[in-house]
Parts: structure tokens; C-alpha cells; sequence
């Protein structure tokens, strides 16, 4: 009963927060490009952060996030995206790969061809 109603919660506020947009497909391994609103003074512009998916947490709630993962000079770079954000303008899927990890932490101490995912 009370899980039930929590659901019901969860739902209106993932609901709310993407103001009908539509939930974005992905998993992990996955290239992806993430278009992210970002507000400076008084005007709002579009970045893109390309990388690829090494986790996902929080399953259906709606504090759920993902995180990204690419290589920028030379420098690891990861950030964590929530999943039902209003400023998370859309998600692409570039590549998607075969992976048998659900966290892909591992790919943190690889570098080159070594860190290469198999493509599907």
C-alpha cells in the first residue's frame, strides 16, 4: 500500500521535472552525447558533453543519475548527470557496446586502445 503510493509520487515528480519530454534510452557502455541547458546571467545556451556511460544509479526514482566519462586533453572527465533533470535538453546515443560489468569503473586506469569497448 505504501509502496504503491511512493511509486505514485515518484512518477508525478519525474513527470514534472521533464515537462513532457521523453525519458532518455540508454545503458551502460554506451556512447553518449548529452545536451545539457546552461544558464549564464540572463541567457540559457545548449552544451554538449560527448562520452561514455560507465554507471547508473538510482534505478526508477527520481533521484536517479548516470555517470559520463570521457578523455579531454589527455585528462579523465566524468560527470554526473540526473537522469529527470529539467536541464538535460536530450540525450543521443552515438554507439552502443557489449559490456558485462554494470559499473564500468575498471575503464578509470585504461587508457588507449586498452579502454576500447566492444561495439554490438
Amino acid at each position: 500500500m505504501i509502496a504503491k503510493a511512493i511509486d505514485k509520487i515518484n512518477a508525478e515528480q519525474i513527470a514534472k521535472a521533464m515537462g513532457g519530454k521523453a525519458v532518455p534510452s540508454f545503458k551502460v557502455g554506451d556512447s553518449v552525447k548529452v545536451y545539457v541547458k546552461i544558464k549564464e546571467g540572463d541567457k540559457e545556451r545548449v552544451q554538449a558533453f560527448a562520452g561514455t556511460v560507465i554507471a547508473c544509479d538510482g534505478g526508477k526514482s527520481n533521484s536517479a543519475t548516470f555517470t559520463v566519462r570521457r578523455i579531454s586533453f589527455g585528462v579523465g572527465v566524468e560527470k554526473v548527470f540526473p537522469l529527470y533533470s529539467p536541464y538535460i535538453d536530450k540525450v543521443e546515443v552515438e554507439h552502443s557496446a557489449k559490456v558485462r560489468r554494470a559499473k564500468l569503473y575498471y575503464l578509470r586506469e585504461l587508457t588507449g586502445k586498452k579502454a576500447r569497448l566492444r561495439e554490438v
